[in-house]
């Protein structure tokens, strides 16, 4: 007899490997914000969204999704001013009351920490933006691809 251990699983051939999705099918918000976070493309997740520090790419390098109708402008950047007040002005008290520094030093020390954070924040923030936009369908990411 033989022994039939080794016999490739086979599916069924009638069903569909994938259902077929439409151009107006929904898209997840939180994954796409997150994809857009770790600045990749928020369609495919593996392509990078950013071809410098903030220049957003026409198109995703692996799987073609356009993105030259983008529209971040401003958002990031008040994003990012957002997150960093918040952080910042809570550290400047605790600094101030629990360890009483000379006044440049804690200048200084939050100074640095505000532009680290700023620099850190700013392009991950504006794929946040585009990865959003691109799950609403806002500004031209309701179209279907032309590729």
């Amino acid at each position: 007899m033989t022994d039939n251990t080794e016999a490739p699983l086979r599916r069924n051939p009638v069903a569909p490997a994938s259902p077929p999705t439409s151009p107006e099918a929904p898209r997840d918000t939180w994954p796409a914000v997150w994809k857009g976070f770790r600045m990749r493309c928020p369609n495919c997740g593996n392509g990078p969204l950013l071809r410098g520090y903030l220049k957003v790419r026409d198109h995703c390098p692996v799987c073609r999704e356009p993105y030259h109708h983008h529209r971040a402008d401003d958002g990031p950047a008040y994003l990012t001013i957002l997150v960093v007040g918040h952080v910042m002005a809570p550290a400047l008290h605790i600094g101030f009351v629990v360890w009483r520094p000379d006044p440049l030093i804690l200048l200084t020390v939050l100074s640095i920490g505000a532009i680290a954070m700023s620099l850190y924040l700013l392009p991950r923030l504006k794929g946040a933006v585009v990865g959003f936009q691109w799950a609403r369908r806002m500004h031209g990411f309701a179209q279907a691809p032309t590729a």
